[in-house]
């Protein structure tokens, strides 16, 4: 019975150092860090929007070359799987800006 215990507390100790682990990661992580984006409704000064949305597409590009530089502590596979999420979302972000000028366009 005594060695039950004993498992059942070693186990639980590593369990609970994982999950410690598991957060540090996670809190660690750069997307759980970036503010989110707020979004700009004000429709009256249309060429400010306009220099706006320049100035964020400067942004987003200059990020993703930030991120898609190789890390010192990163492995070969982890810096491509890395490279293949921030492209999908540097498509996406980019997406959305042409979407806001689009919008400016369009209203005219």
């Amino acid at each position: 019975m005594k060695n039950i215990a004993k498992k059942i507390a070693v186990l639980s100790m590593v369990g609970m150092m994982q999950i410690g682990f598991g957060a540090s990661v996670i809190e660690a992580s750069p997307l759980h860090n970036q503010p989110p984006v707020q979004q700009q409704d004000d429709r009256h000064d249309k060429h400010d929007q306009g220099q706006d949305r320049h100035e964020r597409e400067r942004a987003e590009k200059e990020r993703h070359e930030r991120e898609m530089r190789r890390r010192p502590h990163e492995g070969e596979r982890e810096w491509h799987e890395r490279q293949n999420r921030e492209n999908e979302r540097h498509e996406e972000n980019l997406r959305r800006i042409a979407h806001g000028i689009l919008d400016l366009i369009l209203d005219n």
